[in-house]
């Protein structure tokens, strides 16, 4: 049977990108797909802008080789109800989501009885995107806020690195690099172990990266939550550096903020829990203490209220 060579779930800043640029099937809410369906998918970049004539639908039913699943995480149950199992029949899932607990969870769904009835229930694999910014102010429009290329990472203990490549393949198109790894836990620690910083502090103090970096209290407060991050990450079997992690954070413009503080400025629900939880979480699990982390997260959380 012919299958449909990638679908993207989710069509906010990132999914969006990702099926402007790769010619996706397009899986989302009503009100975006009625949006795709009549004006087309929208993705601005500087001064350029694209209109691309997209398949869009609400419920994914056709069997698809790749989903890309780039929903936040508080949606994920929801989005997953709109995916038909058969559809995923043989394929594999890579999602985009921020935080480090969703691809077991994502598993333990796929394990149901729904899919087990598969000829090959679907692979998963963990995935991250990064050098790279956009967001969705409207149904159908996607504004990209830094230059190509973005990179995707991915990694996945159900494939080895060869096949999981040629299962991504679709990603390679202009616009996206591609990196496959051998490690799961390398790909979702990497991001995680700042954006757990990053997104609490940028959320508790209402500020963009750069002014944070240019507080001496801030920076502190942030430096010593992102030792405790690594710390848990080197527990969990990933050895990073507050040093690389610092290089990086030190790399991004200074009006840089985090999509969980565009939520909390927009009255949305937030990632924290999801994010800056799970490190403090697997921190617990692993027997790291991450007071620092634990106090942002806290008052990040009082404040997206």
């Amino acid at each position: 049977m012919t299958r449909e060579p990638i679908a993207v779930l989710g069509l906010g800043g990132i999914g969006g990108m990702l099926a402007a640029r790769t010619g996706a099937l397009c899986v989302g809410t009503e009100r975006t797909v009625t949006a795709i369906r009549e004006h087309g998918l929208t993705l601005v970049e500087g001064d350029v802008t694209v209109v691309t004539a997209l398949e869009a639908a609400t419920r994914l039913e056709r069997r698809v080789a790749l989903l890309v699943v780039a929903v936040k995480a508080y949606d994920l149950d929801a989005a997953l109800d709109r995916i038909a199992p058969e559809a995923l029949d043989g394929a594999v899932v890579l999602p985009l989501l921020n935080g480090l607990e969703h691809v077991a969870a994502l598993r333990g769904r796929f394990e149901g009885a729904s899919y087990t009835l598969l000829q090959a229930p679907p692979a998963v694999a963990a995935g991250s995107i990064g050098s790279m910014s956009a967001h969705s102010p409207e149904p159908g429009l996607v504004v990209q806020g830094t230059r190509p290329p973005g990179t995707v990472t991915a990694a996945s203990r159900d494939l080895d690195r060869g096949r999981l490549a040629a299962a991504l393949a679709p990603l390679r198109v202009p616009g996206i690099d591609l990196v496959v790894l051998d490690d799961e836990g390398e790909v979702l620690w990497e991001k995680a172990a700042r954006l757990a910083v990053l997104a609490a502090a940028t959320v508790a103090s209402g500020r963009p990266v750069g002014a944070l970096r240019d507080d001496a209290a801030w920076r502190e407060r942030m430096g010593t939550a992102l030792d405790e991050s690594v710390a848990v990450a080197a527990a969990d079997g990933v050895p990073l550096t507050a040093r690389d992690q610092w290089a990086k954070i030190g790399r991004m413009p200074s009006e840089t903020t985090t999509s969980t503080a565009w939520d909390v400025a927009a009255g949305r629900p937030t990632e924290l829990d999801a994010i800056t939880g799970s490190v403090v979480r697997a921190g617990e699990r692993l027997g790291v203490a991450t007071p620092a982390l634990t106090a942002l997260l806290e008052e990040a959380s009082c404040r997206a209220q």
